[in-house]
């Protein structure tokens, strides 16, 4: 994990600015739960905003305060088995399942603890010649870690507020105006030449560990399609039988289907007049112009056979996404406030790649796996990639829900096949 480049000298007023930017975003998204919001957790994925807000908190005072700062004295004993995410490392803590259980500290303690830590930073941050190399590294890394979350919280808020029998809305729909219904041009085919290609990051900004280890890798012709699936294409998927058909699906998915009663995207509900969908602004049409997104790599994977496609692996969407240079042409971020990809326009240009950026995590057929020469760090922060390298598939390009300073195009975001709640979308590849 390498530091942004102008946090290797001490510039304290643009650090703090840029601290308390980031500490800040994380509250605004909080800002409209109710208490009662904050506690719930309806599946193990899905942590309680209020765990959010302490365990992003948790990590600045244990990574950097705690080692940094002379005789820093914790906030509260407790907080440190309360708030403790998956660091061995660091001690016992509660089960991840049994987050939803705690109903203290209350909401208002939480924010005192963060208004404690941040005050703390900010002077430990208004003596910066003192501090060492690695300090800066954290640094970088607690704030991409606090990023990383503030995506989490949006989609865990969305998971919550939808079990509820309200339908109660995170923001109300006059906030964030309506999408203008339009058609998206049809998707087109981009040709991209086999060869040796190197991915990986090579700058010399932040980029977490996983993307270390730039290497050289060999793909055949392939092409990838120019945007991402259409909420109105999966509906076809659905109308033809897609769910219904094992023909299309892997054994796994094709279990699950049946077990779970698959028969939609996650949030869809059929209804009288058509299919709507559970948006951060209540129960909404769903918008058939916009990407299709909260599917699995199964039922991604099933898609792209039943169209006659497959999904791309992780290095051909890095190749194409090194060629067609999305930053000129990214998609939605969390910034916008709509929490929701929008529709491609009806004149995008049919020779560029859109959407690689922002609006959907892309599902690819690669494993999650550790790139050739990885060397795991070492002490707790080793435990935050390199544990986790087994067993996952990797996603591409961020989301509506990323902020957009976060991403880049060698970020590997990884998840288990079977997981809907994150902003999950399918781009085809041949």
């Amino acid at each position: 994990m390498n530091p942004a480049p102008f946090l290797t000298a001490p510039a304290t007023d643009a650090l703090v600015a840029r601290y308390q930017a980031v500490r800040h975003q994380t509250e605004t998204l909080c800002r409209p739960l109710l208490p009662e919001d904050t506690v719930v957790q309806p599946v193990i994925d899905v942590s309680p905003p209020k765990w959010h807000l302490a365990h992003t908190t948790w990590f600045f005072e244990t990574f950097l305060l705690g080692q940094y700062q002379p005789g820093y004295q914790v906030f509260h004993p407790d907080y440190a088995f309360l708030f403790n995410s998956y660091y061995n490392s660091l001690g016992s803590r509660v089960n991840r399942a049994d987050r939803g259980t705690l109903s203290r500290p209350a909401l208002a303690e939480v924010y005192a603890y963060r208004a404690y830590v941040d005050a703390c930073m900010a002077e430990l941050l208004g003596n910066t010649a003192e501090l060492p190399e690695p300090f800066w590294e954290v640094l970088e890394l607690g704030l991409q870690h606090e990023q990383q979350h503030q995506e989490l919280l949006v989609t865990d808020i969305k998971y919550i507020l939808s079990t509820s029998p309200l339908a109660p809305a995170y923001l109300p729909a006059s906030s964030n105006a309506p999408v203008a219904e339009t058609t998206p041009p049809p998707a087109a085919w981009l040709p991209v030449p086999g060869g040796v290609y190197r991915i990986g990051y090579e700058g010399t900004g932040f980029h977490f560990d996983n993307e270390q280890a730039p290497h050289e890798v060999y793909v055949a012709d392939f092409a990838l399609q120019n945007r991402l699936v259409t909420n109105a294409e999966y509906l076809q998927f659905m109308e033809a039988g897609g769910y219904s058909d094992f023909r299309y699906w892997l054994g796994e998915g094709w279990e699950l289907v049946q077990q779970q009663q698959w028969q939609a995207p996650l949030y869809w509900v059929q209804q009288a007049e058509g299919w709507f969908r559970f948006t951060h602004h209540g129960l909404r049409p769903v918008d058939l112009a916009a990407p299709v997104t909260h599917v699995s790599f199964y039922e991604a994977d099933a898609y792209a056979h039943w169209a006659g496609a497959r999904l791309p692996t992780e290095q051909e969407w890095e190749i194409a996404a090194r060629q067609f240079r999305p930053e000129a042409a990214a998609g939605t971020f969390v910034e916008s406030r709509s929490f929701d990809p929008q529709p491609l326009p009806a004149d995008a240009a049919p020779d560029q790649c859109h959407q690689l950026l922002g609006d959907a995590w892309e599902w690819t057929y690669s494993a999650y796996h550790p790139y050739p020469g990885y060397v795991r760090a070492a002490g707790a922060l080793g435990e935050y990639n390199g544990k986790f390298m087994l067993n996952q598939l990797v996603l591409r390009g961020g989301s509506c829900a990323t902020p957009e300073s976060h991403i880049r195009l060698t970020y590997r975001n990884f998840f288990h096949a079977d997981k809907r709640w994150q902003f999950t979308g399918i781009r085809l590849a041949r």
